[in-house]
């Protein structure tokens, strides 16, 4: 009887440390998939004008004192990435977002609505951003809603607001230049679509 009881608790104790190690590798899983998932798609805010909206034209200058004009209708798609010299994360970007100019054939353009002037133009001398427009403007960055660093907007040859949200991988950024392709603004507009036409596949089999 005793050695009955004793045989039962140990096969207790290994169900205990067995459901133990489940649960320890099903939360490390679990950690895994949020870091693969959560760079699907860039951050999008909700104030500031609306993904498929006609962008209005302001005209700002560049750190180099040269007028450019940003919004309506261009020869290729507008990529604007706010950016910081205080921030790591946007320095890290900078690279990537001129590699995904380069390659989707996009016309890139820094922006910035803080620190000094001068800090601006070692920052972007120390990053090799001479071929760039570098623009400072407050304006600029309230006019697209931004509120938090690295932010990205991407504007369609028509002028129309294409995508825009908070950019912290390369990923974020490309989710931007996918948007503009497949004309689905936002991840989750993706997922609606597939569970509307889900739906409707459902309904017409339904006898």
């Amino acid at each position: 009887m005793v050695e009955a009881l004793v045989v039962s608790n140990l096969l207790l104790w290994c169900l205990i440390i067995t459901l133990a190690l489940v649960v320890f590798a099903l939360t490390r899983q679990i950690g895994v998939l949020n870091e693969r998932v959560a760079p699907a798609g860039a951050l999008t805010p909700t104030t500031g004008p609306k993904i498929g909206e006609t962008t209005e034209i302001m005209s700002v200058e560049d750190l180099l004192g040269t007028e450019i004009k940003i919004g309506g209708e261009s020869p290729l798609p507008t990529l604007i990435l706010f950016v910081s010299p205080t921030c790591p994360v946007c320095r890290s970007l900078v690279p990537t977002a001129k590699s995904l100019a380069q390659h989707e054939e996009l016309k890139l353009v820094f922006a910035s609505d803080g620190d000094t002037l001068e800090k601006h133009q070692a920052y972007a001398k120390d990053l090799k951003l001479d071929s760039y427009p570098y623009v400072l403007s407050q304006a600029l960055g309230m006019g697209f809603g931004v509120s938090k660093l690295p932010f990205a907007v991407l504007i369609a040859k028509d002028g129309t607001l294409a995508g825009k949200g908070l950019v912290n991988t390369r990923e974020h950024l490309e989710s931007l230049v996918e948007s503009m392709l497949t004309g689905v603004a936002t991840l989750q507009e993706y997922v609606q679509d597939l569970n509307l036409d889900a739906d409707n596949t459902v309904k017409e089999y339904v006898p």
